[in-house]
């Protein structure tokens, strides 16, 4: 019983003693924003100023729209855009990314709200604060545990079916309130959206639809011609006096009745924590939200931040970056606010206007926030026409469907365009945080059906030394056999090495097998359980098992899992099983696992066969 506790405790201290030297390799700096106030010069801080001021112009409309695609009020946007803003540069390592509301997180947002109960619909307010404080709370503890190395096993196929099918999903949402259709149940899913739409046609307006048109087709001149203008704020200032004059009298007031935006007043800027006690009662729901809030936006801000890193040279820290969106969605969690990520058009946006520092995010959510001030005191929002808004919305999902990536991801694999295909389907018929996450699962899956599937590949050598294949009709049996093991021997692909190995082992002739595994790599404990029960099915059938070329990572594995005695079991003194790879002549292993083979056989001449490994 003592040596059972002894070794359960032994395990706990170095399981202990491991996750603090794991998180101790995230390397996060808990305000790298000290650092950057030396130095500063008022060039910089002029530089800065007019980045920021360029941003800001963007930030805000862009906002307002985010909030509409999430079927938010606008103050939800607009303080995404001003706090999320303000609070990621204090902690971000890739000093010109500019954190707020973000296409993607509006989008999944948006489907889980359509598809979410009725109680938690009917409280937003309450509930998805909540969503954005957990979303941090999840990237802050992924930025200690370098949780941004998972982001591997994202491919781009998934990403590019999940914005495509998102980006249908905006579209079906919105066009009904470009339609003027506003006051009807659509549903949470694009079918049913668009059912709604086609059921209520004769209710659609023509004024809101006109100025939605209008709106979507000044959106793509300006932004392919225009660039150095803000899109949303030109067509938003353009369309809300359009339809100010059209209302008037003298124009015959036919669009008096257009609906518009609701203002916000100072009350809606109130600075509270979110009410996590009652989002308790729906946590099984708002749970899974808040995972893929995190997920994407950690992947968004690892996107960007590489992004603007390139451009730069600045060093990357991916696990910094994702501490600081943590950060600013927990802060934005505090406000009526969307979620937080790095956004694509206004971190390039900030790069191209000159930005020196991160204080340039910093001036931009000051800026922010004196225009929101304005807008709580002034009614400027309720001039704004709700089609207009939804237009651009509409406009923006449009111009996500990135045909040449399309193209690339549908003719590169099959198993390529049957992710994107399947991860499409999968952003209409569910929630898109639930969406994102089955494309990564179908993904990894085909991925590991791949790499678990080794062929073992015999060759032998002539009289004249040449390596040759051995075809099937003209197979001789050695009496030494040398397997070569190359790739990955994760728990996926254990179980076949195993058999494969295993069917050689069965040759009548075969007395000895030698596993050269100086490229096998990331054994787990699957496959040290898989070579355990070889070494002993190999004993039982007469023969004899050798290593060659192993790493010292392989032995340590090996000798710390207790197979390296099994391997050693029948040895004598000055024997040995196993041969450490010798980085100045690689072969010698394998030159002395033969030398061990013969000592075996008690003979100097043997027939030798060369098995290799080839992926499917």
């Amino acid at each position: 019983m003592q040596g059972i506790m002894g070794a359960l405790g032994y395990s706990i201290r170095m399981g202990w003693r491991g996750v603090k030297t794991f998180v101790k390799q995230g390397r996060v700096d808990p305000l790298p924003v000290r650092r950057a106030l030396k130095g500063y010069t008022l060039r910089s801080a002029g530089r800065d100023l007019k980045a920021a001021v360029d941003v800001a112009l963007v930030g805000l409309p862009q906002g307002m729209a985010f909030a509409a695609m999430a079927g938010l009020e606008s103050i939800y946007g607009i303080m995404a855009a001003t706090v999320g803003t303000f609070i990621a540069p204090l902690f971000t390592r890739c000093s010109l990314t500019v954190s707020g509301p973000s296409n993607a997180t509006a989008f999944m947002l948006a489907s889980f709200l359509l598809a979410a109960s009725p109680a938690i619909q009917s409280a937003p307010g309450i509930y998805v604060p909540a969503i954005v404080f957990l979303a941090g709370l999840l990237c802050v503890i992924g930025a200690f545990i370098k949780a941004t190395e998972m982001l591997q096993f994202v491919s781009r196929s998934v990403l590019v079916g999940y914005i495509t099918g998102a980006a249908t999903l905006i579209i079906a949402s919105q066009l009904r309130y470009v339609l003027g259709i506003h006051d009807v149940q659509a549903g949470s899913s694009f079918f049913s959206m668009s059912s709604a739409i086609i059921a209520n046609l004769e209710h659609a307006q023509w004024q809101p639809m006109l100025l939605g048109a209008l709106s979507f087709a000044l959106f793509i001149p300006l932004r392919r011609y225009f660039r150095f203008l803000p899109t949303f704020a030109v067509i938003l200032l353009l369309m809300s006096l359009l339809n100010w004059l059209l209302s008037q009298p003298f124009a015959g007031g036919a669009f008096a009745g257009v609906r518009m935006l609701r203002d916000f007043t100072m009350s809606d800027l109130v600075c509270t924590p979110p009410a996590l006690a009652e989002a308790t009662t729906h946590l099984s729901e708002i749970l899974p939200i808040a995972l893929g809030v995190a997920f994407l936006s950690t992947l968004e801000q690892t996107v960007m931040s590489k992004t603007i890193s390139a451009k730069t040279g600045e060093p990357l820290n991916l696990n910094q970056d994702t501490f600081a969106v943590g950060m600013a969605n927990m802060g934005s969690a505090f406000t009526t606010s969307l979620p937080c990520s790095a956004s694509l058009t206004r971190s390039i946006l900030n790069y191209n206007a000159g930005a020196a520092t991160r204080f340039s995010g910093i001036y931009c959510g000051l800026l922010c926030l004196g225009i929101t001030f304005v807008l709580a005191n002034v009614p400027l929002i309720s001039r704004i026409p709700h089609s207009v808004l939804a237009a651009l919305v509409l406009a923006n999902a449009v111009s996500l469907f990135d045909r040449k990536l399309l193209r690339i991801c549908i003719r590169s694999t099959p198993g390529d365009a049957a992710v994107l295909v399947a991860t499409f389907v999968a952003a209409l018929l569910l929630p898109l945080h639930l969406a994102i996450f089955a494309g990564v699962v179908f993904s990894v899956s085909l991925f590991l059906r791949k790499a678990a599937k080794p062929e073992l590949i015999e060759y032998t050598l002539d009289d004249a030394g040449t390596l040759l294949q051995v075809s099937d009709t003209a197979r001789r049996l050695p009496q030494i056999s040398i397997v070569h093991v190359e790739g990955d021997l994760f728990f996926g692909a254990a179980d076949l090495f195993r058999k494969q190995v295993s069917r050689i082992a069965e040759d009548a002739s075969l007395a000895v097998i030698v596993l050269r595994m100086r490229n096998a790599r990331n054994l787990d404990a699957t496959s040290v359980c898989a070579l355990e029960e070889l070494i002993r099915f190999t004993r039982e059938q007469g023969r004899h098992l050798i290593i060659s070329g192993a790493s010292r990572e392989v032995y340590r594995i090996l000798r710390k899992s207790g197979v390296l005695e099994v391997l050693q079991e029948g040895t004598r003194r000055g024997e040995s099983n196993i041969f450490l790879v010798e980085p100045k002549n690689p072969n010698m292993s394998t030159r002395k696992a033969l030398l061990r083979a013969q000592q075996l056989l008690g003979s100097t001449e043997a027939d030798i066969s060369i098995y290799t490994t080839r992926s499917v």
